[in-house]
């Protein structure tokens, strides 16, 4: 049973890694875009290409060659969700960084232990987090903030970061019940996974 809810969790976070993978993809070739057309329109403005091109300067520029409107804007409101879209599938994988300087010689109970205490904050920190940005969600709401530039409503960022958010919240939930039991049991119930050791 443990095995089989578990491969459900996995699979659920590795979707959503694959969605912030795309999410976080196409934030990297909007900013390129938009590098690659202000440093353009630099360029087009310089005194070098008015002097000596300016005909076709003035024709780039009117074909609409610059940045990207609202790209700071966009990137800011993708962030959230592509980084608790990952977050999921790091936790179910343990896959967050680990220094096992003083650590490493526990075996059996105590490793057990230990890896269950680590699960439990973890679960509490990510639930505060879901929390408190479920209720900057509402704070924004309310006030009704909008982007500077694109005007769009700024919760409209905070809601989508929920839906991965409350992933990372159940699975992180999940991952300090299979650790609880583990640790009670003394015995491993799902597959080990390595950490990024340091």
């Amino acid at each position: 049973m443990f095995q089989d809810l578990h491969k459900a969790m996995r699979s659920i976070a590795y979707g959503f890694a694959l969605i912030g993978g795309a999410v976080l993809s196409f934030v990297i070739v909007m900013v390129c875009l938009s590098i690659l057309g202000r440093t353009s329109t630099s360029i087009l403005y310089s005194e070098v290409v008015q002097t000596n091109l300016p005909a076709l300067a003035r024709f780039l520029l009117s074909t609409g060659v610059g940045p990207i409107k609202g790209d700071y804007e966009i990137l800011e409101a993708a962030m959230p969700f592509t980084i608790f879209s990952f977050l999921a599938y790091c936790q179910i994988t343990a896959g967050h960084a680990t220094v096992d300087i003083f650590t490493d010689r526990l075996r059996g109970r105590a490793r057990r232990v230990l890896a269950m205490v680590i699960e439990v904050i973890f679960a509490a920190v990510l639930i505060l987090v879901a929390v408190q940005m479920y209720d900057g969600m509402n704070t924004m709401m309310r006030r009704n903030s909008l982007t500077f530039i694109l005007q769009f409503p700024v919760w409209w960022a905070y809601a989508a970061a929920m839906v991965p958010a409350v992933i990372v919240v159940i699975v992180a939930i999940w991952m300090a019940i299979v650790r609880v039991v583990e640790a009670a049991l003394d015995q491993s119930i799902i597959a080990e996974t390595a950490g990024a050791e340091h």
